[in-house]
């Protein structure tokens, strides 16, 4: 189950990141980089959450129909992993963006957790979706805010 769990967490970050639209900032440093490039945080963060988006995609990308509960763990625990990476290398992270994308974390975290044992994958992924889809708007808007590259 949690596979399943994981896929569709995953998939729901990724479908939340296409479809965010508002900007992060990095508290400036005394080694600004030039406008428009990342500085070496920024660039590690944005690795980071590259790594979250393409989880959460996955999981979003789950099938209702054809998911099973491993792959539904397998995808969430894939989610969460690249959260707790996204969360270490957010040190100079502007705080409103970082929020945002853990209350979008925390928020598919909590609804994976509340899913019952007996859980189907189809039922799973329905039940994960908005939230894998806020989170998945809430790590795009940090990206852009950061000048990830795509």
């Amino acid at each position: 189950m949690r596979r399943i769990l994981s896929t569709a967490v995953s998939t729901g970050a990724a479908l939340v990141l296409a479809a965010g639209g508002a900007s992060a900032a990095f508290a400036a440093g005394p080694s600004d980089p030039p406008s428009g490039q990342p500085s070496a945080a920024a660039a590690e963060l944005c690795t980071d959450l590259t790594k979250l988006n393409s989880d959460a995609a996955a999981l979003n990308a789950l099938n209702p129909s054809t998911a099973t509960k491993d792959q539904v763990k397998t995808a969430y625990d894939a989610v969460q992993a690249d959260w707790e990476a996204v969360s270490k290398s957010t040190a100079t992270w502007e705080a409103a963006q970082k929020d945002a994308v853990k209350s979008a974390a925390d928020g598919l975290k909590k609804s994976y957790q509340a899913l019952p044992g007996d859980t189907t994958g189809s039922d799973a992924v329905t039940k994960l979706k908005p939230q894998a889809q806020t989170l998945d708007a809430a790590v795009k808007a940090a990206r852009t805010g950061l000048s990830c590259p795509s």
